[in-house]
């Protein structure tokens, strides 16, 4: 079966490891990347997958995608580079819509280099190339980076590796503000009691803790205050309660309970807050992708509480793994058409809704996910609709 042939239907996308097992397993190595790019169109460094092997890495779990036979190739963007050098603080979406016109197409045109021992990972340095294939874009790694080629014994993080989306714009989310789903709020270490004579507690108190299992002592965790319901706006349903930041705590001795001591506070912690640990698990180097499921919910809440929202700011959608969402998934936001008086005809008609941005899923739950809004191009607010990419 001819590599070059293969693609997806917008509908189904890979993820990175799965698109390197996939490839990998449909005849044989891919060809040199000369050979590849003697029908190419474009220009060439003539470069060959000869790069020694990187660091280890464990594949993460993967699903079997159903492949179509299409001629569609991926839409480029407009003045696209036939080479690009990655540089230190690109994202993967940044790559991505260097070379294509929606970057959740990635996917469909990545080719891998199976000399390389982590070829779905991309590092500041690597020299990613254009080609065609049987006429059909696909962007490869020509050459890995040299400072990852010194002759001495090293191990590359997986940390330096491009990450999909900014780092730094993810990693606070939690302190900033966080929805609590309802099963989560459920079976979070929650505060028992203030130590002393203490009613409630603020920073330098100790409280004891419930529910911390098997945390090394010095762990540090945000406590959380579980304020009101969140519905969802299409079926009423409870799906979970928002957070409000009350500060931040170390653990200082295990147990059941445990202490807890508080190091800063923004507002008094009182009986039934809840703990989150305040190191987030949140996998950033995945490849954006259009979800493998229909989708149709809205935006729920903002993270920071703010009426209006924009590029790289955090929301809340009412759909998650349980409706097929994962993360790396791309949705198009739509904002809700306006209500309007008709003076000429009579009556009020509604506008209709407006393509508003782009977000992409970064964290998920059964019935809630986070995503971070890569692009507004209007106003969005809660509420307004998220659905598949056209």
């Amino acid at each position: 079966m001819s590599l070059s042939k293969i693609s997806l239907k917008p509908s189904l996308r890979l993820t990175a490891a799965t698109l390197a097992l996939t490839l990998a397993g449909c005849g044989g190595n891919p060809p040199a990347y000369e050979s590849a790019s003697q029908s190419a169109p474009a220009s060439s460094s003539g470069n060959s997958y000869n790069e020694p092997a990187q660091s280890s890495y464990s594949e993460p779990a993967a699903y079997e995608p159903k492949l179509e036979l299409i001629n569609e190739p991926a839409p480029l963007a407009e003045g696209h580079p036939d080479e690009y050098v990655v540089q230190v603080g690109d994202t993967l979406w940044d790559i991505a819509e260097t070379f294509l016109k929606d970057p959740w197409y990635w996917p469909e045109i990545w080719y891998i280099n199976p000399d390389i021992e982590n070829p779905h990972l991309i590092y500041p340095g690597d020299v990613l190339g254009l080609v065609y294939i049987d006429g059909q874009p696909r962007i490869t790694n020509v050459r890995a980076s040299t400072y990852r080629l010194s002759p001495q014994a090293r191990v590359t993080p997986l940390t330096e590796a491009v990450s999909s989306i900014p780092y730094e714009d993810v990693q606070a989310f939690l302190s900033s503000g966080v929805i609590l789903e309802k099963s989560q709020a459920d079976s979070l270490p929650y505060l028992l009691a203030t130590r002393g004579d203490h009613l409630i507690a603020s920073a330098g108190n100790e409280i004891y803790v419930r529910g911390i299992t098997q945390d090394a002592l010095g762990s540090r965790y945000n406590v959380v205050h579980v304020g009101e319901p969140l519905y969802d706006p299409d079926d009423n349903r409870l799906i979970g309660y928002q957070g409000i930041p009350v500060g931040e705590g170390v653990l200082r001795r295990g147990g059941d309970p445990s202490t807890v001591a508080l190091t800063d506070t923004t507002q008094e912690a009182v009986p039934g807050d809840r703990l989150i640990p305040a190191s987030v698990d949140i996998p950033l180097n995945f490849f954006p992708r259009a979800p493998s499921s229909q989708i149709d919910g809205r935006i729920v809440s903002v993270v920071g509480g703010v009426t209006l929202i924009g590029q790289y700011m955090v929301v809340v959608l009412n759909r998650g793994s349980n409706d097929g969402l994962s993360v790396g998934d791309v949705l198009t936001v739509f904002q809700a058409g306006e209500t309007i008086d008709d003076r000429f005809g009579g009556g009020s008609v509604t506008l209709p809704e407006e393509d508003a941005g782009t977000l992409m899923v970064f964290k998920t739950y059964d019935r809630i996910s986070y995503g971070l809004v890569m692009e507004a191009t209007q106003a969005i607010h809660v509420h307004d609709a998220v659905r598949n990419p056209n």
